[in-house]
């Protein structure tokens, strides 16, 4: 089983590789005891957002790692995918903007995604 850091090492790829832009993670262990990370990710359409979870799931599910929660994936405009320790929120771009997640959470921790894509 891969440690939390190799699963969001893990995810940022995948959505990466799979063109989700603006790609945050945001650590927040220390502000909730409900997960450590969030990765937040933007999807150009309903298409992609899908696209962008389905590869998410399938990729983790060759690791032995299931979502333990999944919303939004019927109206794809925010999917929520939850793995314990990691919750990736997929947004078309102007739901994201809406919600503001990173306002939300603006006490966490910004992981450099760049060093991650190495």
């Amino acid at each position: 089983m891969a440690s939390t850091n190799e699963t969001v090492n893990k995810i940022v790829k995948i959505l990466d590789g799979k063109k989700g832009r603006d790609i945050e993670v945001l650590n927040i262990s220390e502000l909730t005891t409900m997960t450590d990370y969030f990765i937040i990710v933007t999807g150009g359409s309903d298409t992609q957002v899908k696209a962008l979870c389905d590869n998410v799931e399938e990729e983790l599910e060759k690791e032995g790692l299931t979502p333990v929660n999944k919303e939004g994936y019927k109206t794809a405009q925010w999917i929520l995918l939850a793995y314990d320790e990691v919750v990736v929120h997929i947004f078309l771009g102007e739901t994201r903007e809406f919600y503001g997640l990173e306002r939300v959470w603006k006490d966490g921790i910004r992981v450099d995604v760049s060093d991650l894509l190495v």
